[in-house]
């Protein structure tokens, strides 16, 4: 009987399971053991959002030292320390990837998990980088990523260069960490080398990436947002997991200021999305696959935000992140920081008004732990 009350407990109220646990021995081990964590992960489906992780605009005051995460919940995530400050690149399934300046040497990588304050170091490869983007990924074959912050995990770092000849162009490169164990039982050991580079992919010059984190499609690609500064346009660039490959696609608009108006989503039917904001309209697109094999974008919806209850829709809206696999973006106005259900248009004011370059979701269960 009290596993059936505990199971209904919602899991993005994580409070409630803490003071649960308190409560006796009785219910900490209950709650501690794994049938009732596979219970709960079954009966609540996908992990919520417990919180989230930010950049700052350039032009924004000094935020002081990062990581930060700042919850949309009552959890409170244990900061490791750390002799250099970290900008958060990216999350998923449960870990925080950070990195420091890109003018540091050598460069530093830092795996961190939020409910425990565990972390992993790695120095990124030594490539001759302008530009580079990273991303963390669970290695678990068939995992549901419910629950497997502490299992094995990998490091792709993908980086733009200059060719170093005559040419003006860029080149671009992927290099992949060997999987790690998942053993946090050292308190920051190095992972193992990394894999050799992936083929390079020739690329316009003055060609950057997008300081937002990547999107995952259906756990077989990731894809980044690219500007080229000479035309003023954008690019994706896509990372092949299985065949440890680069390839360019076109975004599906063109014109000035794309960019900053534009983030990458992975949508929940497994499709990768393309948002853009004009105004205070929302333009969303999805690539998809014909009956012949072929990709191509097709515009999916289009969302009047005068229409949503939210504060001032006309004045600087951007788009900051998304929720992978949830159909939800998050929008900045000049009142406060909004998330939308691009598919219900549903909204949840989020946070109060701040210049954020991008949001970064912290998706995961709340695990009750033995002290």
């Amino acid at each position: 009987l009290l596993e059936e009350i505990f199971l209904r407990l919602p899991p993005d109220e994580p409070e409630h399971l803490v003071r649960a646990s308190l409560a006796s021995k009785l219910w900490l081990g209950l709650l501690c053991g794994p049938r009732f964590r596979g219970r709960y992960h079954d009966y609540h489906g996908a992990p919520p959002m417990l919180g989230f992780l930010h950049t700052w605009l350039e032009s924004w005051e000094d935020q002081g030292p990062v990581p930060h995460l700042t919850s949309t919940t009552k959890f409170g995530a244990r900061i490791p320390d750390h002799e250099r400050d970290y900008s958060p690149l990216d999350c998923r399934h449960g870990r925080v990837l950070l990195g420091d300046d890109v003018n540091q040497i050598p460069m530093a990588l830092v795996v961190w998990d939020p409910m425990t304050g565990r972390r992993r170091e790695l120095e990124a490869p030594g490539l001759v980088v302008d530009s580079h983007r990273a991303a963390v990924l669970c290695t678990v074959g068939g995992c549901d990523h419910r629950a497997c912050h502490e299992g094995p995990f990998q490091v792709v770092f993908v980086c733009v260069g200059s060719k170093g000849d005559e040419d003006d162009d860029c080149v671009a490169y992927a290099c992949v960490s060997l999987p790690e164990t998942g053993d946090w039982s050292e308190p920051c050991p190095l992972f193992d080398p990394w894999g050799e580079p992936c083929p390079a992919l020739l690329l316009p010059a003055e060609t950057f990436f997008e300081p937002m984190p990547p999107v995952l499609i259906e756990e077989a690609a990731l894809h980044f947002m690219l500007e080229v500064v000479d035309d003023d346009s954008v690019g994706i660039l896509k990372y092949d997991l299985s065949s440890h490959s680069l390839s360019l696609i076109d975004a599906p608009i063109e014109g000035s200021q794309i960019a900053t108006a534009s983030i990458l989503m992975a949508m929940e039917d497994g499709s990768l999305g393309f948002a853009h904001v004009s105004e205070s309209t929302l333009y969303l697109w999805s690539r998809l696959m014909d009956s012949d094999g072929v990709a191509s974008w097709s515009q999916r919806t289009i969302i009047n935000l005068r229409n949503l209850p939210i504060q001032n829709p006309e004045e600087s809206l951007r788009l900051v992140g998304s929720v992978e696999g949830r159909d939800v973006v998050f929008v900045t106005t000049e009142l406060s920081i909004y998330g939308i259900n691009v598919e219900s248009q549903r909204w949840k004011k989020l946070w109060k008004r701040k210049k954020l370059h991008a949001l970064i979701p912290y998706m995961s269960f709340y695990t009750i732990q033995k002290v």
